[in-house]
């Protein structure tokens, strides 16, 4: 179990959205730093907070990264990209796009964090998954999240000798930019936030974070066909 006071934390996408409701609630939980990471320089003006641009397809950028933020001993890898293109008409280039950001991108940033964290105690590393990484219907989308939740459960193996706790987090739709055009309900992001950094802290290595993500996995051992969303913008 970590808690967040005192701690220092790196949340990818924290600019907005769910980033920046986790940087606001560990903050509010006496986090002592925040790396906050955006593809576009941006500013922030808490002291607590240093704002860093962050390209996660970019390995350069992903190093660049971790040089500065080598007292890091929380990583979110919150950023991602919602292109739910068809797999069979979408466009190629918007499904190899989502994969690079939405699953090698966290890797990217395990990758350049594990030996930081290893150096600093062990610390935790939380990937945000979705409840469509278990439901049919949503393209390029769904099956990056998927294959990210896949990529966790195999990292957490990996980083088990180095004590670094791999927690992977389920959430359904949230009341972010994302997902604004598609009229269905939503859980507030702070609230979201809140459940996750309440996971992290008891020691969790899985936060499922609305009942509609409780509901779903409880329908994993069942038929495969019931496994299914159409999502549509």
């Amino acid at each position: 179990m970590v808690a967040v006071a005192g701690k220092v934390v790196v949340v990818t996408g924290g600019r907005r959205g769910l980033g920046a409701a986790l940087v606001d609630e560990v903050l509010a939980r006496g986090a002592a730093k925040v790396y906050s990471t955006a593809r576009t320089a941006f500013t922030d003006e808490r002291p607590q907070v240093v704002a860093h641009p962050l390209e996660v397809r970019s390995a350069e950028s992903v190093a660049a990264l971790a040089e500065v933020a080598r007292d890091a001993e929380v990583i979110f890898n919150n950023a991602g990209v919602l292109l739910p293109d068809s797999l069979l008409t979408g466009s190629f280039e918007h499904i190899t796009d989502t994969f690079d950001v939405n699953v090698f991108g966290p890797l990217r940033v395990a990758r350049a964090f594990a030996p930081i964290l290893a150096a600093n105690g062990g610390g935790v590393l939380v990937n945000m998954h979705s409840v469509l990484s278990w439901l049919a219907g949503s393209g390029a989308y769904g099956a990056s999240k998927a294959a990210a939740w896949s990529v966790t459960n195999s990292l957490r193996t990996e980083l088990a000798a180095q004590h670094t706790q791999v927690v992977g987090v389920h959430a359904g739709f949230i009341d972010t930019d994302m997902v604004s055009a598609i009229t269905i309900p939503k859980v507030a992001p702070a609230e979201v936030a809140r459940r996750i950094v309440d996971g992290v802290e008891s020691g969790a290595l899985e936060v499922l974070a609305d009942d509609v993500s409780v509901g779903v996995k409880a329908a994993l051992s069942g038929p495969v066909e019931n496994l299914s969303f159409a999502l549509s913008h």
